[in-house]
Formats: C-alpha cells, sequence, structure tokens
C-alpha cells in the first residue's frame, strides 16, 4: 500500500484526484505495473489509478490474463474500475480508503462479488484507510 501511496502522491502533485495503485506478481515480490490518476494530466476519461495499472501489468507480463495477481489501490475503486479488475482476471484487490459515493467493491455497490459475473476476486479492504484517505479529504478542501 505504501507504493499505491506514493503513486498517489504523483497524481495530486499533476492535478489529479490522488489516487494511486500497483499490481503485483501472484507471489507478490514483484510490481507488475503501477499508476495513478492521470485523466486531468491527459484528458483521458479511462485514464484512473487502476486502469494505468492493469494495462502497464498486462503490457509486462505480454498477457491480458492477471491470474494469481493482486491489484493494491489507495481509494475502493468505481464501476469502471471495478469492471477492468473483473475482466483482468486478478485474483484480488486490496483497497485503502472505502468511497461511499462510487465505490463498487462493497460500498455503493459490489460490482467484483457480483455472482453474476465469470470472475470474481478476493477483497481485503481498510488497508492504511486512514492514510489513504487523508490526501483525498485535503485535495478536496483545497478545491
Amino acid at each position: 500500500m505504501r507504493l499505491a501511496l506514493a503513486e498517489a502522491g504523483l497524481a495530486g502533485r499533476g492535478g489529479d484526484v490522488p489516487v494511486g495503485a500497483v499490481v503485483l506478481s501472484p507471489d507478490g515480490t514483484t510490481v507488475l505495473g503501477a499508476g495513478h490518476n492521470e485523466r486531468e494530466l491527459t484528458g483521458d476519461p479511462t485514464a484512473h489509478a487502476e486502469v494505468l495499472a492493469l494495462r502497464r501489468a498486462a503490457a509486462e507480463l505480454g498477457q491480458w490474463r492477471l491470474t494469481g495477481c493482486t491489484l493494491v489501490v489507495t481509494l475502493e475503486p468505481c464501476t469502471m474500475c471495478a469492471g477492468a479488475l473483473v475482466q483482468s482476471r486478478v485474483d484480488r484487490v486490496v483497497y485503502g480508503a472505502r468511497d461511499d459515493k462510487a465505490g463498487a467493491v462493497g460500498s455503493l455497490w459490489d460490482v467484483v462479488r457480483d455472482r453474476r459475473l465469470n470472475h470474481r476476486p478476493e477483497v481485503i479492504p481498510g488497508v492504511l484507510a486512514e492514510e489513504c484517505a487523508t490526501p483525498l479529504t485535503d485535495f478536496f478542501r483545497n478545491r
């Protein structure tokens, strides 16, 4: 989570909402991909930290299936990112701060554990939740 927090800091300095994500290898020892929000920087509405980290991990592995991998992200994923997690076949999602307004991994919705879908990753919520929430609170307070 500390690596994801470092990524979040990069997003905040670029004017984006400070969210960071990393994809870990199946053995948990290697970062396969990392990302932070880049919507403002790139003008791309899909440039969320999770999507960028998943893209980079898939490129690193040379395949779209991220079976066995773990995505660690500072904020609970939204519906778009939750869908990408299901499609990428990651085994686990670890997130920090809960997102009661747009969270799709247990708060507002629970896309990743919907029994109608073909893949349901394990979810580990609340890791360093306060540390993950603070940069977000500060960002929006300063806006």
